[in-house]
């Protein structure tokens, strides 16, 4: 993984090409690369197979293949997370195959195939194997070698034929885009476990494994489904399935969709997080935007209705990764005291590896930003294997496989996310799983009008409470000072907001770099506390809610030791600043919906505080945006 961009057409397509790696850079990567047949602009008549790979930003890219005058209209880009292989050229896409016995040549030659892959071969070693046997050598550390010498040794003449033959023996996740030297106005899609989706022009076609990639090119766009192969020539283009089955239009129809590159711009802000941070009242208010009753029509399938499911489902489980996870584990506090309805929340990765007890009355909720989450995807189809077959998902991309796969769907309105370190993706998760506790708690009959007028009454507000809390930034750059000299930090909450803390936590290792632990703050005295001295920053969520007592004996648990703490505290918690204590007040206490609010300063500090070491905030070393590896 992660990004891939390729085309055909008539005129030259290295542009558009780089720019669709442009706009998939938000997605993290650590090296880059494009690759044309020069022979398909007419230019070059007997060119073959040309390519420029970079470890650095695709801007660099940009500048080396404006160097060496690549040209051509037919080819293939893409942005590289390492999963096998250290981020250097050799492992860089796109990978070629010069066949066998002939040793790896000049890396602007690209052979016989050219290829870029996102995904995992999980077979790739048996099939490297076999390859060596046949003569072919290896330039690169990486599973994806082994697809372009795969082809290469099944090429009879039909670059399409070739890569059918080729994923018959692939085991494992993957989305290609391969070109042949033979085939100059050809390009070979297929996938199976990682998302590519078909960009229709006029005259010419595009495959990208975003939609986003192809913004100002194309919004007409046909998504792929799981075992599709597509090819595409000049003016046209066929899919089939893994079989080599033609796919009528109406089984894979092409669709607009409005992938608006404005929704990248920067603005005025230093870094995409920071504008995302502060997007998070708008994004709030156009996640509820309509919203005028609790129903469960707000939760309505292509050709399911809400109702319908939630009269015959007793529990939830949700499955997520990552931050997706972390709202999960705060909807489980409010679907068990809400809605009264038993809730387990699992990792995603974990699950489908795992002997668990299927229940064909549980409600299975996925959340997901991207919707192509690979390890939340396959716990999702597990599920459904064991005839878990009432799914629903909170998800902020419509089209997403993740949508397309569930039963029920919750699409949010958060808009692009570019930063790495999600945080307007994780509010409106929560507003939408606080909606849907609410819906379910209507349907089990415990959610009275009056209730419902005011959980309605305060939803509204979010926005309005949200910019309060946006106004702190000043103190949490204060703060930030402080632990931007530190390696360590410890992040307390209670109930509802232990799933906070743990991801204020999350956020600060994310773009900091500083180790960062989360605990219930009532485990502190069984083993944490160990660690508590000056030099270890003890952050503590202090919502005054049921628990504050109790919190606050924690607090002095660690100020006996020594410890330096940094409380966020409603502002009648009675919680006052001091020597190793301090404190900022949230502007009000909100209830229920108070993890919406206290998260928005966690969000700050880490921000702040990566600022202040220096760190690419943005795109912090070794992650990317959208995992669709497992």
């Amino acid at each position: 993984m992660c990004g891939i961009v390729g085309a055909v057409s008539q005129r030259n397509i290295v542009p558009i090409l780089v720019q669709g790696l442009q706009r998939l850079e938000y997605r993290g990567y650590d090296s880059c690369g494009v690759a044309v047949h020069e022979a398909s602009l007419g230019q070059h008549p007997t060119g073959g197979l040309r390519r420029a790979r970079s470890t650095a930003r695709v801007a660099e890219l940009l500048a080396q293949v404006q160097q060496d005058h690549l040209q051509g209209a037919t080819g293939i880009a893409h942005t590289r997370w390492a999963t096998h292989g250290a981020p250097a050229v050799s492992n860089a896409h796109p990978h070629a195959s010069y066949g066998p016995g002939v040793a790896p040549a000049d890396t602007a030659q690209a052979g016989h195939v050219a290829l870029v892959h996102n995904g995992i071969i999980e077979n790739y070693e048996a099939l490297r194997t076999q390859l060596q046997a046949r003569g072919y050598q290896f330039a690169s550390q990486t599973d994806t070698e082994v697809i372009a010498h795969l082809i290469d040794s099944l090429y009879d003449g039909d670059l399409f034929a070739a890569v059918r033959a080729a994923t018959a023996e692939l085991r494992g996740a993957y989305a290609i885009a391969v070109i042949h030297k033979d085939e100059p106005h050809r390009v070979v899609g297929a996938r199976a476990g990682s998302p590519l989706v078909l960009g229709v022009g006029e005259g010419e076609h595009f495959l990208a494994s975003d939609a986003m990639a192809l913004a100002g090119v194309t919004d007409q766009i046909v998504y792929l489904e799981e075992g599709d192969l597509v090819d595409l020539q000049l003016g046209r283009y066929w899919i089939t399935d893994r079989a080599g089955k033609p796919l009528a239009t109406e089984q894979r129809p092409v669709r607009t969709v409005a992938a608006h590159s404005g929704a990248a711009e920067l603005g005025p802000y230093r870094h995409y997080m920071q504008k995302e941070i502060f997007e998070q009242p708008r994004a709030i208010a156009d996640t509820l935007d309509g919203i005028e009753a609790i129903v469960p029509e707000l939760f309505d399938g292509a050709d399911t209705a809400a109702w319908r499911v939630f009269k015959e489902i007793d529990r939830v489980l949700i499955l997520a990764c990552g931050t997706s996870y972390y709202s999960g584990c705060t909807a489980k506090y409010w679907l068990e005291d809400i809605a009264a309805i038993p809730t387990q929340v699992e990792v995603a990765s974990e699950y489908r590896y795992r002997t668990s007890v299927p229940d064909a009355r549980t409600l299975v909720v996925t959340i997901s930003q991207s919707g192509e989450t690979a390890d939340t995807l396959a716990a999702l189809r597990h599920a459904q294997s064991l005839g878990m077959r009432h799914t629903l998902t909170i998800c902020n991309v419509a089209t997403s496989a993740m949508v397309r796969e569930c039963e029920l769907a919750y699409v949010t309105r958060a808009g692009v996310e570019i930063g790495v370190a999600s945080t307007k993706a994780f509010t409106t998760q929560l507003a939408g799983l606080f909606l849907l506790t609410l819906a379910l708690a209507q349907s089990r009959g415990r959610l009275t009008p009056e209730q419902e007028a005011e959980h309605l009454t305060a939803m509204r507000h979010l926005p309005v409470a949200l910019q309060a809390v946006l106004a702190l930034e000043p103190q949490l750059i204060g703060w930030s000072e402080d632990f931007a000299k530190k390696e360590n930090a410890l992040f307390l909450g209670r109930g509802l907001h232990y799933p906070i803390a743990l991801e204020g936590a999350l956020k600060l290792k994310e773009i900091s770099y500083i180790h960062a632990e989360a605990y219930p703050a009532g485990e502190l005295k069984h083993g944490p506390l160990a660690l508590v001295t000056s030099a270890m920053p003890v952050v503590a969520v202090a919502p005054h809610d049921a628990l504050l007592e109790k919190l606050k004996s924690n607090l002095q648990e660690v100020r006996a030791r020594g410890g330096v703490l940094y409380v966020l505290a409603d502002a009648d918690t009675r919680i006052e600043s001091s020597e190793g204590m301090h404190v900022i007040r949230m502007p009000e206490h909100y209830g229920q919906l108070s993890p919406l609010l206290h998260v928005v300063p966690l969000q700050l500090l880490a921000y702040h505080t990566a600022c202040a070491r220096g760190t690419d905030v943005d795109k912090p070393r070794n992650l990317a945006k959208s995992v669709t590896v497992e």
